[in-house]
């Protein structure tokens, strides 16, 4: 191995790793958030339904790198006027780079992900919602029990799909400096003016990371075909 190609292995190492965090973290609170933003979309109370549906339209009709580039720039600035908040023991955390890709990422994928959980439970017929009632169930038991279960069969793949889209959306985070994959690939790139050896290394980084999921997603829905 030249000292190039090892430079460039522990870089890419180094980078992944914050990647696979970023990921993960963004994943599970976006997909744990996407479900009472869908509940609130589907509910007969306007203040509770209008609140839901801004939120997903403003972070579905607006590109992510903007997003980004709002919370980072906007955010952190007005964080920065605040003296309560510049000089608690939290502002070391609220001024990376990372907090703001997190917080963004996350509210990017919890409005997708709404939106598939919403049309999976619409799409189940009534009758199980009016079996539900001859059974004395309540609105809770009904939506816990009968069906959300069904609408998880349903979403699971194009949840899963989002998730895809999720890990590969987490190299903009390298344009507001968060060291991941991208971001090492670009400094390797910047250091050595090598162009393509970085860049093709990251891309085979996302594709085996989205292999990964991919995977993990279909033992998933194997496992719920076999339930049922």
């Amino acid at each position: 191995m030249t000292e190039f190609e090892g430079y460039l292995v522990s870089q890419l190492l180094a980078g992944i790793q914050t990647t696979i965090v970023l990921f993960i973290g963004c994943a599970v609170v976006g997909n744990l958030l996407a479900i009472p933003i869908a509940l609130a979309r589907l509910s007969s109370r306007r203040w509770v339904r209008y609140p839901a549906d801004a939120f997903t339209l403003a972070f579905r009709g607006t590109p992510l790198l903007v997003q980004l580039y709002l919370c980072y720039y906007g955010v952190g600035q007005i964080l920065a006027g605040i003296p309560t908040v510049r000089y608690s023991p939290m502002w070391p955390i609220l001024r990376g780079a990372s907090c703001y890709a997190f917080f963004v990422l996350s509210l990017n994928t919890a409005a997708y992900c709404s939106e598939i959980w919403r049309g999976a439970i619409r799409s189940i017929p009534e009758g199980q919602r009016e079996a539900g009632q001859s059974l004395g169930l309540s609105k809770t038991q009904i939506m816990t029990s009968v069906l959300l279960p069904q609408a998880f069969r349903l979403a699971l793949p194009a949840i899963g799909g989002q998730n895809i889209l999720l890990l590969k959306g987490t190299a903009l985070a390298s344009t507001i400096t968060v060291f991941e994959l991208m971001g090492a690939a670009n400094l390797v790139r910047a250091q050595t003016f090598r162009v393509y050896e970085p860049l093709f290394a990251a891309a085979l980084g996302y594709f085996l990371l989205a292999v990964l999921v991919t995977s993990g997603f279909g033992f998933f829905e194997r496992r719920l075909a076999r339930r049922y």
